[in-house]
């Protein structure tokens, strides 16, 4: 009966579709993410062929994105986007904190777009709910359960 609900419901009022990008580091999470939160359990994944990056030198690491980062920002089909950053892996003793990655991105120099940093771990699923939660009430402008 509730799914009956449900798909009523949602005839009368279809829900609002909005668009993701979702970009990263290689091997940073990307792909088990999206299955975590579509299949709600990690899957085993392969390497995904086909990123961009540019450069990012942290403690002797060379990471590529903050300058990617900052080229799509300004673009005008993203003029009115959110900005979520996953600080995925935190489930690693070595995992760079939310706050070091902000300060590495220069987030906080960002002033056209509303951004949030979310510790998460995408094989445990803690923190990609409330990073989605986040997005969805900058969206929607109503605040999420």
């Amino acid at each position: 009966m509730g799914a009956l609900m449900s798909r009523f419901w949602f005839m009368l009022f279809p829900a609002k579709e909005y668009k993701i990008v979702v970009v990263g580091l290689d091997n940073a999470g990307k792909t088990t993410t999206l299955y975590k939160l579509h299949l709600g359990e990690v899957v085993t994944t392969h390497p995904t062929v086909g990123s961009n990056v540019e450069e990012l030198v942290y403690k002797n690491i060379r990471f590529e994105m903050k300058d990617e980062l900052f080229r799509l920002l300004p673009n005008e089909d993203l003029q009115n986007a959110v900005l979520l950053v996953f600080a995925n892996k935190q489930d690693l003793k070595d995992a760079m904190s939310p706050a070091e990655i902000t300060d590495a991105l220069s987030l906080h120099s960002i002033k056209n777009h509303d951004w949030h940093i979310q510790a998460c771990s995408a094989l445990t699923g803690d923190g990609l709910y409330d990073g989605l939660g986040w997005i969805a009430q900058r969206v929607t402008g109503k605040p999420t359960s």
